[in-house]
């Protein structure tokens, strides 16, 4: 049986486009770890990708994760069939339009293969302990380096 591993994610930017921060939180068990960067210049969809991508990168085996955004655009492309789509589309949208994004959606896909993933909606600075606390360090990198 796989172990559960739960990953809180955020991104954030200042100015859309600007620089911007990521975070993660990771728990299994009694372990935790919060994992956080910035980008100079980027958006604040990628931030949220981003955040995905790199607590995603941290498991080294396969596990059962359940990945928790307040990020619709995460959430909705692996909860309502986009990435198929976009994939048997060669990576176009519903409007004919290359996807945004898709070098991150890339990295995403191959990351879902190795891994049984949950993914999570919640509600954004709301009472979610994790989510605020990536909120707070994805910002801290925005502080820290501008």
């Amino acid at each position: 049986m796989r172990q559960t591993v739960e990953i809180y994610t955020d991104g954030a930017c200042s100015g859309n486009p600007g620089p911007g921060g990521w975070a993660a939180c990771l728990m299994f068990g009694p372990h935790y770890k919060e994992i956080s960067g910035f980008v100079k210049n980027t958006t604040n969809q990628r931030m949220e990708l981003m955040a995905a991508i790199r607590g995603l990168e941290q498991l080294k085996r396969k596990c059962r994760v359940r990945l928790y955004s307040d990020s619709a655009y995460l959430i909705n492309a692996f909860t309502r069939g986009w990435i198929e789509n976009w994939q048997k589309n060669g990576w176009v949208n519903a409007r004919r339009q290359p996807v945004a994004n898709d070098d991150l959606w890339r990295q995403l896909v191959q990351l879902t293969e190795k891994h049984e993933i949950e993914w999570i909606k919640v509600k954004g600075h709301s009472d979610n302990e994790y989510n605020n606390r990536c909120d707070a360090l994805a910002r801290s990198e925005i502080e820290r380096h501008t």
